[in-house]
């Protein structure tokens, strides 16, 4: 750091009181009738989340995972008046490439935490020490242990510049940065603005959709003529999506102080945050990690770290304004010119062909890779191969 003052320790830490409090909330619960269908077709299943209520109002227990993160090392510093959040893991491999993950919603800090050892300590993991990353780890403004705004303005675009503050901050002259969901759309802000000491970026969830298309599917229309096989299927996932499982977006980018449930009820934030649908169709793939199903190191306490971080902070609704403060799409093609490298994960809401990749990076895609296994939550649910396509992404810039 540049001088003692930009930086403070910190730790996580929450009365007894409010643990207490929490459970009481989810045993007070009043609970709906059951769905009128046998599926998830109308959100996520009675049994389902009185299941996990049960589990979290009585067995869960949240100081392992406060005692988790404070085994890290934690810091706030205040960026353009917002005290920002963030881990900051320096490798012990000096040579280390340093690297800013943002993470997307309805996550957090969690999504990353088993992504830590696996990049500042590649040698345990089957790579080599000229594989190691620097890892800094931000919460977003509003999420997690970061400041809430109290102003307007906090958009994608401005968390990119306060990005680039942090990480010239803790002293990196270079850097490179990767997000998926929000984090991609940060991170590609980034991209856009081309901070001279970004090195480059990588998604998970890219926007490479040609303008015209990306307004089609929006629309709903049919799909235009010419589509290659790989074209035709991003757009008919990207049609399904906003066609069916974009409600809960539309609603925080629009009404997000209406949502007063999501810090009244601990049993309604949950709900909202498990029906963030993806390509295997949440709330399934939250049915196939309390199953023990899901091929995935994901578990139930994951998920319930993640969705107590936000109750225990208050900041479903505080969340929820990034989606009114952004004025962006998602998935059209950016204009970035920095090298640019692209992962492809089998169950992401979509997945980009490479050929709208290429038309839309045609001198600075440095890597293009289609992934087995992994979804919408890449470095949550597969943090092993998510490590790995970072080593593979960057590998050219070290």
């Amino acid at each position: 750091m540049s001088s003692e003052t930009d930086a403070r320790p910190f730790r996580a830490g929450f009365p007894e009181e409010e643990i207490a409090e929490l459970r009481r909330r989810i045993a007070a619960t009043r609970w709906p009738e059951r769905e009128t269908v046998t599926d998830d077709s109308q959100g996520v299943p009675l049994a389902m989340m009185q299941e996990l209520a049960r589990y979290w109002g009585t067995d869960y227990d949240w100081r392992k995972c406060e005692g988790n993160l404070n085994a890290l090392p934690n810091f706030l510093t205040e960026i353009d008046g917002l005290d920002i959040h963030f881990i900051h893991v320096r490798s012990q491999h000096e040579d280390a490439l340093p690297l800013i993950v943002t993470h997307g919603w309805p996550g957090s800090i969690i999504e990353q935490l088993k992504i830590i050892e696996p990049l500042t300590n590649p040698t345990a993991h089957g790579a080599t020490a000229a594989d190691a990353f620097h890892l800094v780890i931000p919460s977003l403004p509003g999420h997690g242990f970061s400041a809430k705004p109290a102003t307007t303005g906090w958009d994608p675009a401005r968390i990119a510049r306060a990005w680039v503050v942090l990480m010239k901050r803790l002293g990196y002259t270079q850097f490179v940065a990767q997000g998926g969901d929000w984090g991609a759309a940060v991170t590609q802000a980034m991209g856009i603005q081309a901070a001279p000491e970004l090195l480059a970026i990588h998604s998970n969830m890219p926007g490479t959709a040609p303008a015209d298309i990306t307004k089609a599917f929006e629309r709903g229309d049919p799909p235009p003529s010419g589509l290659s096989g790989d074209e035709l299927r991003a757009y008919e996932q990207l049609s399904n999506f906003y066609a069916k499982h974009v409600a809960y977006a539309q609603i925080m980018s629009t009404r997000p102080q209406t949502l007063y449930g999501l810090a009244d009820s601990p049993v309604d934030l949950a709900a909202f945050a498990l029906d963030h649908g993806d390509g295997t169709g949440q709330p399934g793939l939250v049915e196939q990690v309390l199953q023990g199903q899901l091929q995935s190191p994901l578990t139930r306490d994951d998920l319930l770290d993640n969705i107590t971080l936000y109750w225990l902070t208050n900041t479903g609704v505080s969340a929820a304004r990034l989606y009114w403060e952004n004025k962006a799409d998602f998935f059209d093609a950016k204009p970035i010119t920095i090298p640019f490298a692209i992962s492809v994960f089998r169950d992401e809401l979509y997945q980009a062909p490479r050929s709208w990749a290429e038309r839309a990076y045609p001198k600075n895609l440095i890597y293009f890779h289609e992934v087995d296994k992994g979804g919408h939550f890449a470095a949550w649910e597969q943090p092993e191969l998510f490590a790995a396509e970072m080593r593979a992404a960057f590998r050219t810039l070290r």
